[in-house]
């Protein structure tokens, strides 16, 4: 049997991740689909996506930039997705498919989908449709409960740090201030599991109405609980015990890269509209930031057992870095410049030296001096 797809969230980087890598899934035969995708927030805002959605042509993902130092430009046309919601005008249906035919939601409803709407706290009306997605996944749960409680695989996607775990105690924190009893919160425990994911791909721009631009490197790892089953296999999905290293691979590799290039952008008034990709045209920038990685980052991951992890990631951020077709300013890297370079720069001297006390990074270490 198919296991069906409910998914909360309209975006270009659903379409351009998730909803590609289950179609291409789909293709190698795997039974994973189709798709429901629902839009969780109320208006007419997006509202031509949600009609776009059930084209049965389905909507292209233009795949662009470099793949192991080879020029890519190509087209997919995915068919996942078969029907779209809105779940302001479509609750009864929407409750019906969520108890009766789904096994698997994905969600990435923006870096503030967890947060909780004013009157959430208190219980909905039987027919009343709750403001914020948290709610609304409960009240979806709880029906779910009360129609045969079958168990339920979850991937929240959203950009947050332990997005699996903060969602579930949203959810049983929620639960709780509706005077959910005992036996729904255990059903709610044991039988709806929830895998902390980490997503990484560039979506750079929609084709409308609905259709994205993404770069060639993907990744959705996903940290799978024990004993529960991958939903489907891909290249770019990745299913593991433990995300950090994935993470950090992330945040200490690709995002400190940036946040490096911004300070020498800020510290040399370069011009204002030059992009990471301009940037790293100009031959010093490109050997300072792969000396960086040789001499000081790399090593900062073979103390940790990752040197290798560590080369080969580092390597495919320079490229990512250098996509003829992507345009991403230092200037929006730049923002809140100390908060990233705390959390990029710092934290990874700190994790290094965990391992190796006395580990010396001195590009580093005056980064972070400049600013801190």
């Amino acid at each position: 049997m198919t296991m069906r797809v409910l998914q909360f969230g309209t975006s270009r980087f659903l379409q351009a991740h998730a909803d590609l890598f289950i179609y291409e899934g789909r293709l190698a035969g795997q039974d994973v689909g189709p798709i429901t995708v629902v839009k969780t927030t109320p208006g007419t805002e997006r509202a031509d996506r949600v009609q776009a959605f059930a084209d049965p042509a389905g909507f292209p993902v233009r795949i662009r930039g470099l793949d192991a130092g080879r020029e890519v430009d190509t087209t997919v046309q995915v068919l996942s997705v078969t029907r779209a919601l809105d779940s302001h005008k479509d609750w009864p249906r929407l409750l019906s498919i969520f108890a009766g035919e789904t096994e698997l939601v994905i969600s990435n409803t923006g870096e503030t989908g967890y947060a909780l709407s004013a009157g959430d706290r208190q219980r909905p009306a039987p027919d009343a449709v709750p403001s914020g997605f948290p709610a609304k996944l409960l009240a979806l749960l709880r029906y779910r409960f009360d129609h045969g409680a079958a168990p339920l695989l979850i991937l929240p996607c959203e950009l947050v740090s332990e997005n699996g775990k903060v969602l579930r105690q949203t959810l049983t924190d929620l639960a709780k201030a509706w005077g959910e009893g005992a036996d729904f919160l255990d059903w709610l425990t044991r039988s709806v599991t929830l895998c902390d994911t980490l997503v990484d791909r560039i979506v750079s721009e929609p084709i409308n109405p609905i259709g994205a631009v993404a770069e060639p490197y993907g990744l959705w790892a996903i940290q799978i609980a024990p004993g529960t089953a991958p939903p489907f296999q891909h290249p770019n999905v990745i299913y593991t015990d433990d995300l950090t290293p994935y993470l950090r691979l992330k945040l200490h590799i690709l995002n400190l890269g940036h946040t490096w290039l911004a300070q020498l952008w800020l510290q040399a008034q370069r011009p204002a509209d030059e992009t990471v990709r301009q940037m790293l045209a100009d031959p010093p920038v490109l050997a300072a930031l792969m000396g960086l990685y040789q001499t000081e980052v790399i090593p900062g991951f073979a103390a940790h057992g990752m040197g290798d992890q560590a080369t080969a990631y580092a390597a495919q951020t320079v490229e990512r870095f250098q996509n003829p077709f992507l345009d991403h300013r230092l200037s929006d890297i730049a923002q809140n410049h100390k908060a990233k370079i705390e959390r990029r720069v710092a934290a990874f001297l700190t994790w290094v030296n965990e391992a190796e006390p006395g580990h010396k990074f001195p590009a580093l270490e005056r980064l972070i001096l400049s600013v801190l």
